[in-house]
């Protein structure tokens, strides 16, 4: 993989510019702070504990159910719950992959642009930029959202090369594990960001 060959530099988000558990994790502690201080019970600690295990083991699906299952937590936090995901004020950033910022970098300072092209909720992707130490990096990016794109029926990879005078030979794009599904619809080399993090250990 040799970025030099390229014009421009796509990266995913979750789990390409840093780990997406960095980010639930703090959600999950800030729920369970909200809670104890509203109710008392359960303690912060033990519920955040339970939040962890439980993602780590099953993933986000009915996260909050097997907490209430436990806890005995009243289904109007729910909303609570899920309103965190778009705005919590993390208190801890969350930090880039050493080796993929480093790419990023290296890019930027041979002239090349870079471009975020991320799934999922806007607001809660939006929310996620927010709190990255970008050490900088911020200022040369230009984001784009696939959901935004789609529901304007444009096809979210092809519509940013059109926007910004590229061809797909111009790009590299870095994705997600397994998730090169945007790349291969418009036709335009990519590398799974493990190949990344796996080269650097």
């Amino acid at each position: 993989m040799n970025i030099y060959q390229k014009r421009a530099l796509v990266i995913g988000l979750d789990d390409v510019l840093f780990p997406k558990k960095d980010y639930l994790l703090q959600v999950y502690y800030l729920f369970a702070n909200l809670l104890e201080y509203t109710e008392t019970v359960p303690p912060a600690k033990d519920l955040t504990e339970f939040l962890k295990s439980a993602y780590m083991h099953h993933g986000e699906d009915r996260l909050f159910e097997r907490g209430a299952e436990v806890f005995g937590i009243d289904n109007k936090y729910r909303a609570q719950f899920d309103r965190l995901h778009f705005t919590a004020k993390l208190p801890l950033k969350l930090l880039l992959y050493e080796s993929v910022r480093d790419i990023m970098r290296a890019a930027h300072e041979n002239g090349k642009p870079l471009f975020i092209l991320t799934g999922g909720n806007p607001a809660m992707q939006l929310n996620k930029l927010r709190h990255v130490e970008w050490e900088g990096l911020d200022r040369v990016i230009k984001v784009y959202f696939e959901e935004e794109l789609a529901g304007q029926q444009k096809e979210p990879m092809t519509f940013l090369l059109a926007e910004n005078g590229l061809e797909s030979e111009d790009v590299l794009y870095i994705h997600a594990p397994g998730d090169d599904r945007l790349a291969r619809i418009a036709g335009v080399d990519s590398v799974d960001v493990e190949r990344i993090l796996t080269d650097d250990k």
